[in-house]
């Protein structure tokens, strides 16, 4: 089962995933860049993740690593919008995609090798 992570969480988690292992301190000066935060707030999320078994922490240097795979939590929050929004169909969530955007033929064609790679 994945933790359930919530959206100032998964900024933490996202900053892992894209820069590998960093010492929190450096978690902290990138997020204050891209979000604003300051370093407290960077280190209370970090504590909590690491509370719910995402990050682990290893000393010296307060060394932050994501424990889960970013596509373990996507499949979790996917099936869970799924779930709640269209459900628990796939097709109807597809379905509200596609009817709001107008598609370029490459994304079309893309979305067709997608499916056929399926079948």
């Amino acid at each position: 089962m994945t933790v359930k992570l919530h959206d100032s969480e998964l900024k933490v988690m996202d900053t892992l995933w894209r820069e590998g292992e960093l010492p929190a301190r450096r978690v902290a000066d990138i997020l204050g860049t891209e979000v604003g935060w300051n370093v407290n707030t960077t280190y209370t999320l970090i504590k909590r993740c690491i509370q719910k078994g995402a990050i682990e922490r290893t000393d010296p240097g307060f060394q932050c690593r994501a424990l889960i795979p970013k596509e373990a939590v996507q499949a979790a929050e996917t099936d869970e919008l799924v779930g709640k929004l269209f459900d628990g169909s796939v097709d109807k969530l597809f379905a509200s995609l596609l009817g709001r955007k107008n598609l370029t033929a490459e994304q079309i064609q893309r979305l067709r090798d997608i499916v056929g790679e399926l079948e």
